[in-house]
Parts: structure tokens; C-alpha cells; sequence
């Protein structure tokens, strides 16, 4: 994927005070979809929260139930594919979550002030049964949350508990 060089306001760039972020993985099929779910619910009132990958493949199942079981209800939620963001539209905090990603990320991409790398195992490449399946979905939910607060806290943001 090429960089491009951007001038002036990108597309659904505003005035709005809020830092937009893009969590960004391969497939926007679980880590991703997990991470917007946790950061919209703890501080959207500080971050517009976006998800992506570089080869859009649909709602893992496993995804929806882990987060249902949590809470979030995911069922309506879409992959989106990385060319939706790049170059269209103003992201401040860029953070990868899989290591395929970040390999895959332009190192320049426009108007990003913070980029950060979670590197999180991808529960959807596990292989086993579906319990195992389910509880290797639970870990990585778990381990996307514990990452979230902790973010938050070193940055003084209070978060929302639902």
C-alpha cells in the first residue's frame, strides 16, 4: 500500500475536540473489533474510536460471543478495510494490534501524532476445539482490556465503567 501525500482538511476532518483513533490488525475480525468496543465504552467522551484491517474478513462468531459475554453487543458491527482511513480520513492515535499489521502499516501516514504496536496473538489462528477456541478468544479479550485501562490511566483519563 502506497503513502500519499494529503493536504489541507481530510474527509470527516472537524472541529470536534476529540482525538480520533484507528486500532488496526489484519483481518478487523477480533483484536481490533474487541479494542474499539473497550476504548469507545471507557472514554469516548475523550476519542472518536475506529477499527480496520488490511484484508477485511468479517466478525469472527467468537468475537461476538466473548464480547456479549462482557457486555458488548457486536452483532451489528462490520470489518472494514484499511483504504476506508488512509489518506481520507484524519487519524491522531494510529495503534496496531497484531504484529502483521504493524509489519504491513505505512511508516507515514497523515496527520498521525501517536502511533503505537499491542502486539496481541490472534485468537482466530488458534486451532483446537471450539472450548479451546472460545477460551483463547477470552484471554486475548481479557489481555485488550487490561491494555486499555492501563493506556487510559498513563494518560490521567478516568474511564467510563459500564
Amino acid at each position: 500500500m502506497g503513502c500519499m501525500r494529503v493536504s489541507g482538511r481530510l474527509d470527516g476532518e472537524s472541529m470536534n475536540t476529540k482525538k480520533r483513533v484507528l486500532f488496526l490488525c489484519t483481518g478487523n475480525s477480533a483484536r481490533s473489533q474487541m479494542a474499539e468496543a473497550f476504548l469507545r465504552q471507557y472514554a469516548g467522551d475523550f476519542f472518536e474510536v475506529h477499527s480496520a484491517g488490511f484484508e477485511p474478513r468479517g466478525i469472527h462468531p467468537f468475537t461476538i460471543k466473548v464480547m456479549e459475554e462482557v457486555g458488548f453487543d457486536l452483532s451489528e458491527h462490520t470489518s472494514k478495510g484499511v483504504e476506508r482511513y488512509l489518506g481520507k480520513t484524519l487519524v491522531q492515535v494510529l495503534i496496531t494490534v497484531c504484529d502483521k499489521a504493524e509489519k504491513n502499516c505505512p511508516t507515514v501516514w497523515p496527520g498521525v501524532h501517536q502511533r503505537l504496536h499491542w502486539s496481541f496473538e490472534d485468537p482466530a489462528a488458534f486451532e483446537g476445539s471450539d472450548a479451546e477456541k472460545l477460551a483463547r478468544f477470552r484471554t486475548v479479550r481479557d489481555e485488550i482490556d487490561r491494555k486499555i485501562r492501563t493506556w487510559l490511566a498513563e494518560q490521567s483519563i478516568a474511564i467510563r465503567i459500564r
